[in-house]
């Protein structure tokens, strides 16, 4: 049985759609919502049987029915990710604009599907500063960047207040904002009882407050793209209006196909016209979105990043770029990379964003960043769980692959049974994707895979 929805938000969507079209409306967000996909091309192609694009990626997918994805070991490897279909549109933008790969901040980026979008785009050639104020869905942000495994991005805990020093530093700031969520009625009807106007104007006053700090935080050149899940012009529209009344931004027009039925909106500014893009669920087959982009005029500030003579960091040790270059000769990695030292643990990140990674951690509260390789003990190396999720290579191990439900019980942290096991320490796969390590002793084998991830469902 659905959940009426509140006789405001009726009256506000009628005003926006008129009567025929709210009928649609309202009988749409009454039904089921599909589940979607987005495939992490780095790690694999395979593509679901039944699945069907999602018309505005190139990497989305519908699928038929929902499965149990916590039962799925492809999951557990990164080799997908579950994300709301509207919200991929990022990915056309991204493409359709060509915008430059370079330093990328998402900064209300948990869970991590927008996150882990802007990883797969920028490759090898950008950098990342995922964001998440809130603690516990830092963490979450953090082991799903780790699943994705790029290795190209670093994990912060900051409020936006906290970017201040940073203004002018990014190629692209991204702001999913918290709003009133009026685009998740469908797949949250518990989300109906919470809505009221009041609310509605408390998120557009949060929202002001970020984007007053996002807002400068974009270098010359660079975009800024802003996007709710929610329909309504004060969270919406009118933040264009802010943004265009606080900053020198010029307007960004997204092409689409008309076959899309994603409904353009404009907004009149001092400066131009301002094009606004809203996903009704009644025309399209994803939820309730609204996503906006505009880019910093040539001639807006830039920050250097400058060079930091003497490194210094309450927490990490920077490795010498000569030792650096060392490790990943001996890791058999591209010999690319820059490495740092937390206790006893040593991670990577490309050795291009270097001064870029050394001028954030002088600001931000980190959490994760490039990849953790693992500790080394005189000539061997004790690697980590993150290495094994990672797509960089794991030259000299041993591989193991196992079936469906030997995988399972090896992310349910049991110890595998299994006759002839290589001695020391063995890769475990499944459908060659990299799940977690083993360690063989002769007389025990030990499951290194993390407690706090191991899962707790059974079959």
């Amino acid at each position: 049985m659905s959940i009426s929805l509140p006789v405001e938000f009726e009256n506000q969507m009628k005003s926006q759609l008129g009567n025929v079209d709210y009928d649609l409306f309202e009988k749409a967000i009454n039904r089921d919502s599909k589940t979607s996909i987005r495939i992490n091309t780095d790690k694999t192609n395979e593509i679901p049987q039944s699945a069907t694009p999602i018309s505005w990626t190139e990497t989305g997918f519908f699928l038929k029915e929902r499965p149990s994805f916590t039962l799925d070991p492809s999951f557990h490897a990164g080799a997908y990710y579950v994300q709301e279909a509207s919200s991929m549109f990022i990915e056309h933008i991204l493409k359709s604009l060509q915008v430059p790969k370079g330093l990328f901040l998402d900064l209300s980026a948990a869970p991590g599907g927008k996150s882990t979008l802007l990883s797969s785009y920028l490759g090898k050639e950008g950098f990342l500063v995922a964001n998440e104020v809130i603690q516990t869905r830092a963490q979450i942000l953090k082991e799903n960047i780790i699943k994705w495994g790029l290795g190209n991005a670093l994990v912060s805990n900051n409020d936006p207040e906290h970017f201040e020093p940073l203004e002018g530093f990014f190629d692209l700031v991204l702001v999913d904002a918290p709003c009133s969520g009026e685009g998740m009625f469908r797949k949250d009807p518990q989300a109906r009882n919470e809505w009221s106007p009041d609310h509605v104007t408390l998120c557009a006053s949060r929202q002001k407050r970020i984007m007053d700090r996002a807002g400068s935080l974009v270098g010359a050149s660079g975009y800024l793209i802003y996007s709710t899940c929610t329909f309504n012009e004060q969270e919406n529209e009118e933040m264009i209006q802010f943004l265009t009344s606080e900053f020198a931004y010029k307007p960004v027009r997204i092409p689409l196909d008309p076959a899309w039925n994603i409904r353009e909106t404009q907004v009149q500014t001092d400066d131009g016209t301002f094009y606004g893009y809203r996903f009704y669920p009644h025309l399209v087959e994803g939820e309730g979105f609204f996503i906006t982009v505009m880019q910093r005029p040539d001639d807006a500030y830039t920050l250097p990043p400058g060079k930091i003579k003497d490194y210094k960091h309450p927490f990490l040790k920077e490795v010498s770029p000569k030792d650096s270059t060392s490790l990943d000769e001996e890791l058999g990695f591209p010999l690319t990379g820059q490495y740092y030292q937390l206790n006893d643990s040593y991670f990577r990140i490309s050795s291009e964003w270097k001064a870029y990674f050394e001028k954030l951690t002088q600001h931000l509260s980190i959490r994760y960043f490039g990849v953790e390789i693992g500790k080394k003990q005189k000539t061997d190396w004790i690697p980590s769980h993150e290495w094994a999720l990672s797509t960089l290579p794991k030259k000299g191990f041993q591989t193991v692959d196992l079936p469906k439900e030997q995988a399972l019980e090896f992310l349910r942290k049991n110890d595998p049974n299994l006759a002839e096991m290589p001695i020391g320490w063995v890769l475990i796969t499944y459908e060659n994707l990299p799940i977690g390590w083993i360690k063989n002793l002769g007389n025990r084998i030990n499951n290194y895979y993390p407690k706090e991830w191991r899962i707790r469902l059974q079959d």
